[in-house]
């Protein structure tokens, strides 16, 4: 019996390792941008908590914002 492995990679082989390798590293850089999204974001979300809670200590001496009246709705007769 003859072996497969010669040695000599196939052009086919060759292909597959080179797409492998191109998934791999997009899928590394599609990480980085993910987590630098989130970053950016949790970056955001702190800015604007900071924002909110100097306006609600500028407020406390303040009159009282009225509470948002609730939507009412409408159910759907069922057919």
């Amino acid at each position: 019996m003859t072996s497969r492995k010669s040695g000599v990679l196939s052009p086919a082989s060759i292909a597959k390792a080179d797409r492998r390798r191109v998934a791999a590293e997009q899928g590394r850089q599609a990480m980085v941008e993910i987590e630098r999204r989130a970053n950016a974001v949790r970056e955001n979300m702190m800015r604007l908590r900071a924002l909110r809670e100097a306006e609600a200590a500028r407020t406390v001496g303040a009159e009282p914002v009225a509470a948002p009246k609730p939507v009412k709705r409408r159910l759907r007769a069922s057919r």
